[in-house]
């Protein structure tokens, strides 16, 4: 049934105005298309109206679908809406024309309700877009068999694999659009309509536009083109080739057909894994900023200026994030040297930037003068935050936090972007340990979407949730954990490439481990990022918190003898791999030195299989993410999966490692964690928590709930 609240309904002399409201995007709830089709057919019974305009209110005219009705129709759920064809198509089926007016975005389902107009204007900055596939499915309603009858097979197929926004230019320029309104978008809408309605022509319905498919023999080679962009881009996702066969289809398929064809494959899709996890995803960007415990009326401390010490490859990172968000931002070092040094690197990110055409030279200019470099502490009582990016040492980080304690001003948030030491330990030494929050950045944290907000044992709510508005103003997620080694990410971490470690130095190649790992789909492989961050940084973490390691452990062997060589990784230009500028070169040293480690341990060495080795380092992963939920360090198993996928390169459509254990089993990953303990001991207990949850129904997400509630 239609809703009259969801859709207005007007008139303008012969013309009827549709108003979709139903903020704040306009989304496609249910109610909202049966409104469009219960207007277009009361226009098409008054004799007085000549033509329609459909339009959105707000700010936007339809964002896409309501992305919740995918996981009703996905569990089953009666009433879950399964199709909008029926009700597109009677919009289509319109004897007076329909004129579609956007402004802000017509994405997703919004651009398949535009198409199913017969004219489409827009607003000069307007955009529109298919972006299903960020989802895992393809579109559902027509929209891979009406955008190719507009633009064409293989505009079409770039733009559904993609899920890219197109611009309002590029959309009129493409046969999407028809026309650009300057100036009211409604009236220009309404004087299209009548032009239409005045011309006397049927309404020209997108399903019958036959002649810009585009000649086979060029757009072929064209999509070979964007299915080898998708594998290369998109590794591993299914989604993105599965948009590129729909769109394939319509010149091939009369139009109802092609609406079937394209329903199967959307079921298809739907249903997998990867879908489940890219929903999954999209929600758990949205739940990690809602922190339980925190009211949503706590207030928020201002924050005009910023500054941060330490002007390394953080600091400098960090000074960049703030200066981006347009706030002042002071970098301090302890000499000029070092202070030279990392503006140099900060000035070169920024004329690289402007090299690649990503950001106008005067805006680099401008961003650039936010950041004003000191080596003393004279301007930072004007800061409302001070964030120290210093090297990773207890000692170090209490004498700075000890330094500004006593020059800032007494409401400043002190963050420690700290990696692994204790927050409470810092805080010790101020005479304000409330204020005293761990922003852990990921790096390059200017362009890293992470910060772990690491919340203190009297870290006040104010500061917590100004923490985490903050990081909304620097373009990036935010995610609220506890204080222990490591924090969440790292901790998990650092299980990851212990394993990894024992797994070479029991006859695995280093190569064969970061393939297999590469394969499930993790950005790089677990001895490449350890290159990448520096071997050195892992083992003088290990170095400063050697009761990390508990008695009797086993201990990785030749990483430690990597750093003692100065193979710190890509820096040197040499660690696990040998590197020919940014590429790895296996390196037969390394091979010599792990088996001879291996012999001196008494390890004996054997031909480890590709399973083994996903399971040695993802499970890991999971079992010690089972111990941070259950001490509470982690507060749902979705923080943990948001972690995982923005700052660590878990694939997305996995879910993160909790979501993914889900899926996989919670039995089948403790059968599993419990082999592992009896073969290898220590480091392989079992979680207690995952123990309890390993039954048929158990769930990292239902048992975070259940605790939340």
């Amino acid at each position: 049934m239609s809703d009259p609240e969801l859709v207005g309904y007007s008139t303008q002399d012969n013309v009827a105005v549709l108003t979709v409201n139903n903020p704040p995007v306009n989304a496609l709830s249910p109610g909202v298309p049966q409104g469009v089709a219960a207007g277009v057919e009361r226009a098409n019974a008054d004799e007085a109206i000549h033509a329609v305009v459909l339009i959105g209110s707000g700010r936007t005219f339809i964002a896409g679908a309501d992305i919740k009705e995918f996981g009703k129709i996905v569990s089953g759920e009666k009433g879950a809406e399964v199709s909008l064809n029926p009700l597109l198509n009677g919009i289509e089926a319109s004897e007076k024309p329909v004129v579609c007016a956007i402004h802000g975005t017509a994405l997703g389902g919004g651009l398949e309700t535009a198409m199913a107009c017969h004219y489409r204007v827009a607003v000069p900055e307007a955009q529109v877009g298919q972006p299903e596939v960020k989802l895992g499915i393809i579109p559902g309603a027509g929209g891979t068999q009406r955008l190719p009858r507009l633009c064409g097979v293989a505009k079409a197929a770039e733009i559904c694999a993609s899920g890219r926004m197109v611009s309002a230019q590029e959309a009129l320029e493409s046969g999407i659009l028809d026309k650009l309104v300057e100036g009211d978008l409604l009236e220009g809408a309404i004087a299209f309509a009548r032009e239409r309605a005045a011309s006397g022509e049927p309404p020209r319905r997108t399903r019958d536009i036959s002649d810009r498919f585009g000649d086979k023999a060029q757009y072929e080679p064209m999509l070979a083109g964007i299915r080898q962009e998708c594998a290369k881009r998109a590794r591993g996702m299914t989604a993105p080739l599965k948009n590129v066969e729909a769109v394939e289809l319509a010149p091939t398929l009369p139009f109802e057909e092609g609406l079937e064809a394209e329903a199967k494959i959307f079921q298809e899709c739907l249903f997998s894994d990867q879908s489940k996890a890219l929903i999954h995803v999209f929600f758990g960007q949205r739940a990690v900023g809602k922190v339980p415990g925190i009211a949503k009326d706590t207030p928020l401390l201002e924050i005009k200026q910023a500054a941060v010490v330490g002007a390394g490859t953080m600091g400098g990172g960090i000074a960049m994030s703030y200066a981006n968000a347009g706030i002042p931002v002071t970098l301090k070092e302890t000499d000029q040297e070092r202070l030279n040094a990392g503006l140099s690197v900060i000035r070169g990110n920024y004329e690289s930037s402007v090299k690649k055409g990503r950001l106008k030279q005067e805006k680099a200019e401008q961003i650039m003068s936010l950041i004003r470099p000191t080596t003393d502490y004279d301007t930072f009582a004007e800061a409302d935050i001070i964030v120290e990016a210093v090297f990773e040492n207890m000692a170090l980080k209490k004498q700075v936090f000890a330094e500004i304690d006593g020059v800032a001003k007494p409401q400043a948030i002190l963050a420690s972007n700290t990696s692994t030491l204790n927050i409470d330990e810092i805080a010790a030494v101020t005479k304000r340990p409330q204020s005293v929050i761990g922003h852990h950045f990921f790096s390059p944290a200017n362009i890293m979407p992470l910060i772990e907000v690491v919340r203190g044992k009297e870290t006040s709510d104010t500061v917590i949730a100004t923490s985490m508005n903050l990081a909304k103003r620097l373009r990036k997620t935010a995610v609220l954990v506890g204080n222990c080694f490591g924090f969440v990410g790292n901790r998990m971490f650092e299980q990851y490439q212990r394993q990894a470690q024992f797994l070479v130095e029991e006859g695995a190649t280093i190569e064969q481990v970061d393939r297999v790992l590469r394969e499930f789909g993790m950005a790089m492989g677990p001895f490449a990022v350890a290159d990448l961050a520096g071997i050195d940084v892992g083992c003088r973490v290990a170095e400063e918190n050697p009761d990390q390691i508990p008695d009797g452990a086993r201990t990785a062997l030749v990483a430690c003898q990597l750093y003692e060589q100065g193979r710190y990784g890509q820096k040197t230009g040499a660690g696990w791999y040998k590197y020919d500028g940014r590429k790895p070169i296996p390196d037969p040293e390394v091979e010599a030195l792990i088996r001879k480690s291996a012999e001196d341990a008494g390890i004996e060495q054997r031909t480890i299989g590709d399973q083994e080795i996903l399971e040695r380092t993802v499970y890991a992963l999971i079992n010690v993410g089972a111990n941070l939920l259950e001490e509470g360090i982690a507060v749902r198993s979705v923080d943990i999966d948001m972690i995982y996928i923005m700052g660590y390169g878990f694939p997305a459509y996995r879910g993160g490692p909790m979501f993914y254990a889900d899926l996989v089993g919670l039995k089948t990953i403790y059968d599993r964690v419990q082999h592992y303990h009896n073969v290898h001991g220590l480091w392989w207990e079992p979680a207690p928590l995952l123990k309890q949850l390993a039954k048929p129904t158990g769930s990292f997400s239902h048992f975070a709930e259940a605790d939340a509630q």
